[in-house]
């Protein structure tokens, strides 16, 4: 019968004492989830900016788009990434399936309309402050989106962390395309739904302990942020 006491005071021996297969799964952890934020940084953040300055037709359905893509269910998009990434796939060729790489790219796809989104509202927020003056000065688009991306720096800091947050707390799409492989593919979140049920609650609950630890950082620091922004705006 399983102690829940002795698993927690076991959970807290593995993490104090540095268990190696524990932090080797949350050094996993933080590399696949930092990268498909970057990578959704990279995609999202001047996508919501054209989409907060250029009208075009149709624009107002992208941006329903845009928004409803916030809420994609990972396992679907996990569906979708192992089709395309299988041997089969249009680019099974890159051989990606398994890897954490294609973790990463399944991540990214989740996080990439979270950050489209919020950098779309907040920087149409903006620009309906700095219009006036950026059109007397016949600012160009792309000034014009550097000048508004820079100016909302901390507001879009909050937003970075909130799909950092999305990333690091997700588990069906990286465990159809990453497979959940010990020492290659596990991440905390696939590792807890499985040692879970193999019954391993000690490093279950270390790496729940972790996992919870590390959102309560990513929002604190969020909370900072918009501290920040505000006195900024001061």
């Amino acid at each position: 019968m399983v102690n829940p006491m002795q698993s927690g005071v076991s959970a807290f021996d593995l993490i104090i004492g540095g268990d190696p297969a524990l932090y080797a799964i949350i050094g996993l952890s933080l590399t696949v989830s930092v990268s498909a934020t970057l990578l959704a940084a990279a995609i999202g953040l001047p996508l919501g900016a054209l989409l907060a300055l250029v009208r075009f037709p149709s624009r107002a359905v992208v941006v329903v788009l845009l928004n409803a893509f916030m809420g994609l269910p990972p396992v679907v998009v996990g569906l979708a990434m192992y089709l395309l990434l299988s041997r089969s796939g249009p680019l099974g060729f890159l051989g990606l399936l398994f890897t954490p790489q294609a973790m990463i790219l399944a991540q990214a796809v989740l996080v990439t309309p979270i950050i489209g989104a919020l950098t779309r509202q907040t920087v149409e927020d903006l620009w309906v402050e700095y219009r006036e003056e950026m059109t007397a000065m016949e600012v160009g688009p792309a000034g014009r989106v550097a000048a508004l991306l820079w100016d909302a720096r901390f507001s879009l800091m909050t937003t970075l962390l909130a799909g950092f947050g999305r990333a690091a707390a997700e588990v069906g799409a990286v465990m159809i395309v990453g497979g959940n492989i010990g020492g290659f593919t596990r991440t905390m979140t696939t590792a807890i739904a499985l040692e879970t049920s193999k019954g391993d609650l000690p490093l279950a609950i270390g790496l729940g302990l972790v996992l919870i630890a590390l959102i309560v950082m990513v929002n604190a620091a969020a909370a900072a942020a918009r501290r920040l922004g505000e006195l900024h705006a001061g």
